[in-house]
């Protein structure tokens, strides 16, 4: 096997792979193989026609393609390898040109998508503005009113009209041009009065509604509206409030406190929730502070990530998505119609975020290297160990199940992890 490696623009570089007649025989048979039961001939049982027989029928070339495919695939990662490419995304469909193709030999060229040249700029000694981790008395009442809410009781309300924030059982059923339409008509819909569930201001207009009164709402679908037939266009629902219901907070008192934590009174469980509260917002300062300074590094660099780059990690995201979506009971073909959305749509949806991954671990990697940022064994032993408290592990059977490419992943991570400590270490924080 003969290779060359030619470097391209935007990170891809072409890889040539030349193979002799020896392969290309081998290859032939393995195709025949895989192909025979295929063949009929007259005088031959299926899968029993001889190759030669078959080549004269069909032309010798009638093996070819499934040779081709089959040597790319025994090679191909070995080419790689020997010619030590640092492959950073996978082939795609037109990655791969069988250039030539006969008995004697073949060649092939590669595209492959490598890591992006990064060209540093400032990410030492960053200014950042972010707000101080204070936490104000007001701050402490909004976490003990959440809490009230959660402890709220639905009471029911008969004596009066629909007000903002209430929550009502309604039935309803829409019609566009006088014609009810698919989809358009619920019964015992619960809505909450404000939370913009529905389209335009159909809630507004059940503002004093009364209960058991029939009444008219009047809306316009957005242009954008999934469905095409009912997309801009003006709709009416017959609607009828049949429940109006409001939350019933409790008092807060010291009752309160002891009610819905280990204090006895409502000071004591003020000052619980002002120290938690702190330790959030620190955290929250200390990550503010991090992605501003790892934001403004990766804006002062120079690097173009490859779109195959990208298009894998949109790929790893979508995945990621779906695994979320079935852990709710919904296909993603499903969210796709609820949402109005095609595939390219929702694909579009996490490129940036997806480049912006890329664009950052790229610079975190490039820093690694300028400031030959290195991490022990122990260090890495120490992270196991975080892992398995984390995922309620043995710490030996994690250790166990870390080989060479485990162990490289996560020191990869770690060196990272010191980039990043780096640029937010160095970094002048000013208060906004």
């Amino acid at each position: 096997m003969n290779t060359e490696v030619k470097v391209l623009e935007n990170s891809i570089v072409s890889l040539t792979v030349e193979v002799g007649q020896e392969v290309v025989t081998g290859a032939v048979n393995k195709a025949y193989n895989e192909m025979k039961k295929d063949f009929n001939m007259p005088g031959f049982r299926k899968g029993k026609v001889p190759k030669a027989m078959i080549e004269k029928m069909y032309g010798p070339e009638v093996f070819f393609n499934k040779a081709a495919d089959i040597i790319i695939d025994e090679t191909l990662a070995t080419a790689v390898e020997e010619n030590k490419i640092d492959m950073a995304a996978r082939l795609r469909q037109g990655d791969v040109e069988v250039a030539e193709m006969s008995k004697d030999g073949m060649k092939y060229i590669a595209h492959i998508t490598v890591r992006p040249e990064v060209e540093l700029g400032e990410y030492k000694n960053l200014t950042v503005e972010v707000a101080k981790a204070e936490v104000s008395d007001e701050d402490v009442d909004m976490a003990i009113n959440a809490e009230a809410e959660k402890n709220s009781r639905e009471i029911t309300v008969t004596d009066r009209a629909v007000q903002p924030q209430d929550k009502v059982i309604i039935d309803f059923e829409g019609f566009v041009d006088g014609e009810a339409f698919e989809g358009g008509k619920g019964e015992d819909y619960a809505l909450v009065i404000g939370s913009k569930s529905f389209i335009d201001n159909f809630e507004d207009q059940l503002i004093g509604a009364e209960i058991g009164k029939e009444v008219e709402v009047n809306v316009t679908f957005p242009a954008e509206y999934h469905a095409e037939n009912l997309a801009g266009k003006p709709a009416m629902f017959k609607v009828t409030v049949k429940e109006i219901k409001v939350k019933e907070l409790p008092a807060i008192n010291d009752d309160f406190a002891a009610d819905v934590s280990e204090f006895e009174t409502l000071a004591d469980y003020k000052a619980d929730i002002k120290a938690k509260l702190t330790t959030q917002k620190e955290a929250s300062y200390k990550a503010e502070v991090e992605n501003q300074a790892i934001q403004q590094a990766v804006d002062n660099a120079k690097l173009t990530v490859p779109n195959n780059m990208i298009e894998d990690q949109v790929d790893r995201s979508i995945k990621e998505f779906e695994m979320r979506m079935r852990q709710q009971g919904l296909e993603l073909a499903q969210y796709l119609q609820f949402t109005g959305m095609d595939m390219d749509k929702f694909r579009e949806n996490f490129r940036k975020d997806a480049e912006f991954q890329l664009r950052s671990r790229e610079v975190l990697e490039a820093i690694v290297k300028a400031e030959e940022i290195t991490v022990t064994e122990e260090e890495v032993m120490a992270e196991v160990e975080k892992l398995a408290t984390r995922y309620k592990m043995e710490v030996e059977e994690l250790k166990k199940s870390f080989g060479a490419y485990e162990r490289e992943m996560l020191s990869s991570d770690l060196r990272v992890q010191k980039a990043a400590d780096l640029i937010t270490s160095t970094a002048k924080v000013e208060a906004k």
